[in-house]
């Protein structure tokens, strides 16, 4: 793909807004961006000087490459859907970049849909967040046929410090699934960890430098260790997505006849969280679930 190729972004919160920032600084022109918070659209629009389109469609036919990035398998389907401001309406000849965490079948569908209206579509999932989003770090997993990968591949590096073609579309979001999984538990057994050192009246600065040198070392402490400590939740990954990627994980086991107890516990925290107004915050907001002194909807009022 030539950088004169016209990108369009549909869905431009904390990830799509800056996936934008980053293909315009490397010379890639943003036709056309869209958010169903219009305000969101078009504050984007103005700071990077292109048009905050009205619907989906209008995207699609002002770019030649359309990157998604929505919250959920309900906004996927609502994006490609059957209706006259639809992404398929005008989905003929172009690329569909499709960048949410979703459940894996509807990635399939979503292909299936494309490619019926004569367009192409690959998932290319993240295994990363804002920073790496804004600086084009980020850790890309492909799925879907190996020609659309190589055609978009050179977008695709412009966005990431890693990138692999996975297999065929809904491989890419399964591993995506089982890598949150996992973070989601080495975030949660992270903060029962700290919260019981807190309760037990341990120094939790000397107690993350402990797990950093022994077997409960983790990425997780690294990025989210302090922040549990000091109530620090600015959101780089929010605990509904984290609820939300747990429950992919679970679906899936049980779509193959096993038992995920951990994740299970995970995906329940989580679930809490979203119930006590939590959402928002970032996922290392799990802590004040587990800390014995913290009260949880005192935060949420905050």
């Amino acid at each position: 793909m030539a950088e004169s190729l016209k990108i369009g972004v549909v869905g431009v919160g904390r990830m799509g807004a800056n996936m934008a920032r980053r293909l315009r600084e490397v010379g890639y022109p943003i036709a056309a961006v869209y958010d169903v918070r219009s305000e969101a659209a078009q504050a984007l629009a103005s700071e990077l000087g292109t048009q905050a389109a009205k619907t989906p469609r209008d995207v699609a036919a002002a770019s030649d490459v359309i990157i998604t990035v929505v919250t959920d398998d309900a906004a996927m389907r609502s994006i490609y859907g059957d209706g006259p401001d639809s992404l398929l309406a005008a989905a003929k000849g172009k690329v569909f970049i499709n960048c949410a965490t979703i459940s894996p079948a509807v990635h399939v569908e979503v292909e299936r849909r494309v490619e019926a209206a004569g367009g192409n579509s690959l998932e290319a999932c993240m295994a990363s967040s804002i920073t790496q989003a804004r600086e084009g770090t980020l850790y890309l997993m492909c799925g879907g046929r190996k020609e659309v990968f190589e055609r978009a591949e050179p977008l695709l590096r412009r966005l990431s410090a890693s990138l692999r073609h996975i297999g065929k579309t809904g491989e890419a979001a399964k591993v995506k699934a089982l890598v949150n999984m996992v973070m989601n538990i080495n975030t949660a057994g992270l903060a029962e960890g700290l919260g019981l050192g807190d309760a037990l009246g341990l120094d939790l600065t000397m107690l993350r430098e402990v797990f950093a040198q022994t077997g409960a070392n983790s990425r997780v402490l690294e990025t989210d260790g302090a922040d549990m400590q000091n109530r620090d939740h600015d959101c780089y990954f929010s605990a509904a997505h984290a609820a939300k990627d747990s429950g992919i994980a679970v679906d899936l086991a049980r779509s193959v006849d096993l038992e995920l107890p951990l994740a299970q516990a995970t995906r329940a925290q989580y679930d809490a969280m979203v119930s006590r107004g939590l959402g928002e915050l970032d996922k290392s907001g799990i802590a004040e679930l587990t800390f014995k002194s913290r009260r949880a909807p005192s935060l949420a009022r905050n």
